[in-house]
């Protein structure tokens, strides 16, 4: 559709239908197209996709109208149903100010015989193109009093960062989908039950996951079913379809890169073997919607943090299969608290006072989804059993024989990183997943419906919950194939098929995460792989150091820009923030180095303490384990030191909760047999963070090594962007570890 610009107005048209935005109230009016003479000298902008709608940053300042700008399509659904992703939008101040370059493309019918402008080539981030965006906000104040032009500056620097953040929510995330036929709000099955026929697409969705509901309520308001056209439903979640092809004597992807594997003679063989279409939809809830620190647990309406619900779809020929789960916070009030990294979680009310607000969650639960399966993945021992131990008092007393309660300590079941013991809670409930059935449609209409859905958590609904709802539903996949006879009953997924499928729910934890922690989901190589490796513990600490990072500012701009988004008034402080930023991090630099300082103090004492007078220390340093066998999936700040003498090196396992080093490893340097140091794989840009491997012999067997990291400048930076060692050999993300011997403890 076209954009143009007119003196008083925006106005969006396509076809006969015009869509008239105006600069000076922020109201919408549905016109002919003809108006279009009648507006002041309109000069067409270029073209964009939709309305996404409007958002008021500030209730001093003016509306802004928010389009989109660019799109990709997702794939196709059954039926043709086209499923596009948001990636780029323009944003226009509904104010006399002039729009910025928006860098549209310009349309064949206005533009033709011109030239196109020189554009620009945006960074990944979009980060030129949000420079123009904020250096056009300027100041609309004439009063000539200072306070008030003083006020009204931190309004709109504030307006800038919090446009900045929204910006950035939309084209870094790429985490909004729409589809002008399908609707993404609801499921295969909710929409089988056929109650909204004959209604527009955007009557027909789901209140609860419809994320722009309040952006786009001036048009939902207007009331004609003219306005049909202008309104497009917007998921924030996650969509992935493909097509996959079972075919058992195809080779996976690693396996024909291998130089094991020979090359073979391509064969035109997948119109002889069956093939079906997967996708997986995850639907975020605007309710409690916001940032990981910012929203936990339940509110006073019964809605929960983190709650998305994910759908996998299975179409074969005319029959269509859907299986949903959901995740959602422990939904009693909780809370975790500070800067710290890792802040310990606190209950804040208590168990009778939780109890209406429970009950408010699962009676809506249950009236949705019929029966629910709880599979509770919090620690049952440590910092996070209060949670754990609150969620099974308040099941007690809810005592409903719709509500069954699992609970599995992931933590203590796949210690060591051994993520395939995940089996054993899917053996243990396997006959629940096969009576909870699955939503089975075809032609003719329903043929069976899903009977009730697992409701998975762990602590932040991210990482160990990712890993089981994937286990799961691949229990159900197989089985809705082998029921479609296009799995033979006693095969497994073929390899290929079963790596495309890890990779889609690897990619969907990953986005998840993104939108409420801010990073990628930890343990992702486990569900990419099936296989939990080094690179994937190292790339871990650099998310968890990254989530720690944003909880400290950037998160409150999102949560604030997340509520704005909802309609829900901005209850934070950011005029604080927003002045004491810089104040803060001078702070954080100065609590750098003095950690600095401490660690050497830590450094200097265990020198003494640890070796004998007749070794000469050489040098200490402060390291994070990543050795595969000695951790399990929780991370710690400083967790070894590693002391340097003139005959041995010394591991030192420092525990943070008791604030001193309790066990120890010492290894002979003539044991030593190889060291390599190399640059650790990550997702976000150059690596921050370098891995070192210690490899020795025992008791004259080789095999045996130390993993550590350690926080230092870009390798790249200083010529060292590859791993080197002592022979040569690349830094191995797949290297077994032998198990070590007993370490000696200090009392």
């Amino acid at each position: 559709m076209e954009l143009f610009q007119a003196k008083d107005h925006y106005i969006l048209q396509q076809g006969e239908r015009a869509l008239w935005c105006s600069r000076r109230d922020g109201g919408l009016q549905l016109r002919p197209a003809t108006d279009l003479l009648l507006a002041w000298n309109p000069v067409c902008l270029g073209l964009v996709e939709g309305v996404i709608g409007k958002i008021q940053l500030h209730s001093d300042l003016p509306w802004w109208l928010i389009l989109i700008r660019q799109k990709a399509l997702v794939g196709k659904l059954p039926g043709e149903h086209e499923v596009c992703k948001v990636t780029k939008i323009a944003v226009l101040s509904l104010s006399e100010m002039e729009p910025q370059d928006l860098e549209l493309e310009l349309c064949k019918k206005h533009h033709f015989g011109i030239n196109k402008p020189e554009k620009i080539i945006p960074s990944p981030d979009d980060s030129k193109f949000l420079l123009k965006t904020l250096t056009h906000i300027k100041s609309n104040v004439s009063a000539p009093n200072k306070k008030k032009v003083k006020e009204s500056k931190e309004k709109e620097k504030l307006e800038r960062r919090l446009l900045e953040e929204l910006l950035k929510m939309f084209m870094d995330s790429e985490s909004f989908y729409y589809s002008l036929t399908y609707d993404l709000t609801n499921s295969v099955q909710r929409q089988s039950a056929g109650k909204a026929a004959g209604r527009a697409l955007w009557q027909k969705v789901d209140d609860r996951l419809l994320w722009n509901k309040y952006m786009i309520r001036d048009l939902t308001e207007i009331g004609t079913p003219d306005v049909d056209f202008w309104i497009i439903p917007i998921i924030q979640g996650f969509v992935q379809i493909e097509e996959l092809v079972v075919n058992y004597n195809e080779s996976s992807d690693d396996e024909k890169s291998s130089p094991e594997t020979p090359p073979q003679e391509s064969t035109c063989v997948d119109d002889i073997h069956p093939r079906f279409l997967v996708a997986l939809i995850s639907r975020r809830s605007r309710h409690r919607a916001g940032m990981r620190y910012k929203r936990r647990g339940v509110d006073k309406n019964g809605n929960v943090a983190n709650y998305v619900e994910t759908e996998q779809l299975i179409h074969v020929h005319n029959h269509t299969l859907s299986f949903i789960q959901t995740r959602g916070s422990v939904p009693v009030f909780w809370s975790q608290v500070g800067y710290r990294y890792n802040p310990r979680p606190r209950l804040d009310r208590s168990e009778k006072e939780t109890v209406a607000y429970f009950c408010a969650h699962f009676e809506e639960q249950l009236k949705i989804y019929k029966k629910q399966v709880i599979i509770n993945l919090v620690d049952q021992a440590g910092r996070e059993k209060i949670i754990g131990d609150a969620y099974l008092k308040q099941v007690l007393l809810f005592n409903s024989s719709q509500l069954t309660y699992v609970s599995f300590d992931f933590h203590e079941h796949c210690r060591g990183m051994k993520f395939e013991n995940v089996q054993t809670l899917t053996d243990a409930i396997y006959d629940i997943i096969l009576d909870m059935k699955w939503c089975w449609v075809d032609q003719a209409g329903v043929i069976c419906k899903q009977e009730g859905i697992f409701r998975v958590n762990c602590m932040d609904c991210l990482d160990r919950t990712n890993v089981v709802q994937a286990a799961i539903a691949r229990v159900v996949m197989e089985q809705q194939l082998k029921k479609l006879g296009v799995m033979p009953p006693e095969q497994p997924l073929p390899m290929k098929c079963n790596r495309i499928y890890q990779i889609m729910w690897a990619n969907n934890g990953d986005s998840i995460s993104r939108q409420y922690a801010g990073t990628a989901a930890l343990k992702g190589d486990f569900t990419r792989t099936g296989e939990r490796k080094l690179a994937g513990v190292m790339k871990d600490g650099v998310n968890s150091a990254n989530r720690y990072y944003l909880n400290r500012f950037k998160d409150a701009y999102r949560q604030a820009v997340i509520d704005l988004m909802q309609g829900i008034p901005v209850t934070e402080d950011l005029y604080s923030i927003f002045n004491k930023e810089k104040e803060h991090e001078a702070l954080h630099k100065e609590t750098q180095r003095s950690h600095q300082e401490l660690i050497s103090q830590l450094l200097q004492s265990y020198m003494k303490l640890l070796l004998p007078e007749e070794e000469k220390f050489h040098g200490g340093w402060a390291l994070i384990d990543c050795d595969p066998s000695l951790i399990d999936a929780t991370h710690r700040d400083v967790d070894v030191l590693l002391l340097l003498s003139n005959s041995a090196y010394y591991v030192a396992y420092y525990d943070d909760e008791v604030d001193k080093v309790n066990q120890y490893q010492r290894l002979s340097l003539e044991d030593l047999e190889k060291i390599e140091i190399g640059p650790e794989p990550t997702l976000f840009g150059k690596p921050k963070f370098s891995c070192m491997r210690l490899h020795y012999r025992y008791k004259e067997v080789s095999g045996y090594f130390h993993t550590l990291r350690a926080v230092m400048r870009n390798p790249e930076e200083d010529g060292k962007g590859k791993a080197v060692s002592l022979t040569k050999t690349s830094l191995g993300s797949d290297l077994k570890t032998k198990a070590l011997w007993p370490r000696e403890r200090i009392s």
